[in-house]
């Protein structure tokens, strides 16, 4: 097993896996979501659309990269409708994702692209709010979908259940290397 995996399981990540960025499944059409503004942070934060960047430009630099470690984590919810279970779910695999990351980062002596589920949590409040410049942007994190990510298609690349089962919520995260 891949060191880089071994880790990412060993700090909390259900699976893991590495795939060339060949493989990644990008569809600039997904940014039509984002648009949409189902989780309220459109227009509201700089690693989300539109202020992250043009899809096209953001698919480019991705693929600038040759591998991504690719991670899952799953938590266990009440129901479909456990709004309040889904954001725990979020805040551990968030929590993972920072271990994650500085292994990645102590292991990979090159630049890394972290791509996490949903929006970025650097900060309490972002400062596009207040109109204002992004306070951390080397810590920055924006969402696989920002970048045209498909997440189902990628967790398929990835060798990786998308959906898995009844009363548990998936998050993905992904650092391209």
């Amino acid at each position: 097993m891949h060191e880089l995996i071994k880790d990412a399981v060993t700090n909390g990540a259900k699976t893991a896996s590495i795939i060339s960025t060949t493989e990644i499944p990008f569809d600039p059409e997904l940014r039509k979501l984002c648009e949409s503004n189902q989780c309220g942070n459109y227009g509201k934060s700089w690693t989300c659309p539109p202020d992250v960047g043009d899809v096209n430009e953001l698919i480019k630099k991705a693929k600038s990269f040759d591998k991504a470690l690719v991670f899952q984590t799953v938590s266990e919810i009440e129901d479909s409708y456990d709004f309040e279970g889904m954001m725990q779910g979020l805040k551990h695999h968030e929590d993972i994702t920072k271990k994650i990351e500085k292994l990645v980062h102590n292991k990979i002596d090159a630049p890394v692209l972290q791509l996490s589920a949903g929006w970025c949590k650097v900060c309490d409040k972002c400062a596009k709010i207040d109109k204002k410049p992004c306070r951390h942007p080397e810590k920055a994190v924006a969402s696989l979908e920002s970048y045209g990510i498909f997440v189902s298609g990628l967790a398929e690349k990835a060798g990786m259940k998308y959906i898995n089962g009844v009363n548990t919520v998936t998050y993905f995260g992904a650092f391209l290397y």
